[in-house]
This record gives structure tokens, sequence and C-alpha cells, in this order.
């Protein structure tokens, strides 16, 4: 069985990892490489996975090691692991957030392609107002 300490030293390995992950993703956002960034996910899972199976151990003896080792040294790694954390979910708020302006500024542009679209459509009627449906059916052959 691992001590408090190394588990706690894992799990700070594993959300530096993680920070490191969420920074290469934003970049990869903003640089809109899509395969990349599907393999940068796939390894966020992982780093994820890693963090929940050594959350699920830290929770599960984190009392019976505490009343064994009760030390500076492993409140100084849980305080470190909580800011480290908390610096994670702020990296991916700051994600969140450039995914939402990236998908903004595409139905922006698709917008702007339809409009474009329609206005190549128009025509005119009779009376010189623009029409947008078309004139007649057609040439047929």
């Amino acid at each position: 069985m691992q001590s408090l300490q190394s588990t706690l030293e894992t799990q700070i390995s594993n959300l530096n990892k993680l920070a490191s992950l969420l920074d290469k993703e934003l970049h990869l956002i903003s640089s809109r490489n899509a395969e990349a960034l599907m393999n940068l996910l796939k390894e966020k899972e992982q780093a994820l996975e890693s963090i929940q199976s050594t959350d699920e151990f830290l929770n599960k003896h984190y009392h019976l090691a505490l009343t064994e080792q009760r030390t500076d040294e492993i409140q100084a790694l849980i305080d470190e692991s909580r800011r480290l954390l908390e610096l994670c979910q702020y990296q991916t708020q700051i994600n969140q957030k450039a995914v939402e302006q990236g998908q903004l500024r595409l139905t922006h542009l698709r917008n702007l392609m339809l409009e474009v679209r329609a206005k190549e459509s128009l025509t005119y009627d009779k009376s010189g107002k623009p029409n947008a449906t078309r004139s007649g059916p057609g040439v047929s052959a």
C-alpha cells in the first residue's frame, strides 16, 4: 500500500500534467487544429481517469493515514494539490469560453454566408422591388 505522502505526490504530478494539457488545449482551440485537439482530448481523458483513481484511493485512506502520520508535509501536499485543482478548474473555464467564442464566430460566419447567398439570388418584380423568389421555372432543354 502506498503511503499517503507518495499518493499525494502522485496526485500533484497528475494535476501538473492536466494543467499542461489544458494549456496545450487552449493553444489548439485558438489555432483550430482539430486533429491535434482530438488526440489531446484522448490524452486529457487518460489524465483525468488517473486523477480520479488516485482521488478514490486518497478518499478511502485519507482518514486512516492521517491519524497515523499527521505532518506538516502532508498538509502542504494537500494544499498544493488543492491549488493545482483550482488552477485546472480555472483553465477549463477559460477553454470553455474560447470554444464558445469560436462557435459564435462560426455561427456569425455562417449567417454572413447565408446573407450573401440570399443577396445573390435576389431578383426584382415588375414594380422594381427586390424579390427573393425565383423568377421562373428555369430553362429546360
